[in-house]
């Protein structure tokens, strides 16, 4: 039996057995034929993005099917609690909290490194989107990424991912942070490119920040 789990901007979310089944929510206010070419589009480059994480040794829900008539994507359903819910987990027990917090935060750096390093932008990096499973980390949820060799884009990219680890896990963000980058590093030959176009994307929001206030 199909059940809706989820719904966002963009799709609806259903679970079906043991499967994810995705359903891009057509938008009234857009041409009837812009929109169905701009839903087929991203779902089509949504399982290209999975296709092709899955290829650079990224773990992530394997794509079942798709419809580009219908505009469904059917994908595997990855049971596990969300790497959000473990690292507050672990917070909680402090025996475990420093090396398993390091260990969790240096294996998220390597796999968002592989991404980069594959020009794959996922859009939406929070611990929300991955899933621990068998003790490995899967990303899911591409449904805002991209494919680009842009500098800027990945250095956004982590930039979402760092302020992510700000909101969700303030307690503990800083040595996240510190561990993941030193994963994140040795996935990429232009790393230090990347990491110095971060510091200009913050400093865009700070000054942003500033000129609201």
């Amino acid at each position: 039996m199909k059940k809706l789990i989820a719904q966002g901007a963009e799709a609806k979310i259903y679970k079906e057995n043991n499967k994810i089944i995705k359903e891009r929510i057509k938008k009234n206010y857009r041409i009837p034929e812009i929109d169905q070419k701009l839903r087929k589009q991203r779902t089509k480059q949504e399982a290209s993005l999975i296709s092709k994480a899955i290829r650079a040794k990224v773990a992530s829900a394997s794509v079942l099917e798709y419809n580009l008539k219908k505009n469904i994507l059917e994908i595997e359903y990855l049971q596990g609690p969300k790497i959000r819910d473990y690292l507050n987990s672990l917070n909680e027990n402090k025996k475990k909290q420093n090396l398993e917090i390091k260990n969790t935060s240096k294996k998220i750096g390597s796999i968002i490194g592989k991404l980069h390093e594959a020009n794959i932008i996922h859009g939406d990096l929070t611990t929300s989107n991955m899933i621990f499973k068998d003790k490995e980390i899967y990303i899911i949820d591409f449904g805002l990424g991209s494919f680009s060799e842009k500098i800027e884009d990945k250095a956004v990219d982590l930039h979402l991912f760092k302020e992510c680890l700000k909101s969700k896990h303030y307690s503990i963000w800083r040595i996240c942070w510190q561990e993941f980058i030193k994963a994140y590093k040795k996935e990429l030959k232009n790393s230090k490119k990347i990491l110095e176009r971060l510091e200009t994307v913050e400093a865009r929001g700070r000054y942003k920040k500033l000129g609201t206030q």
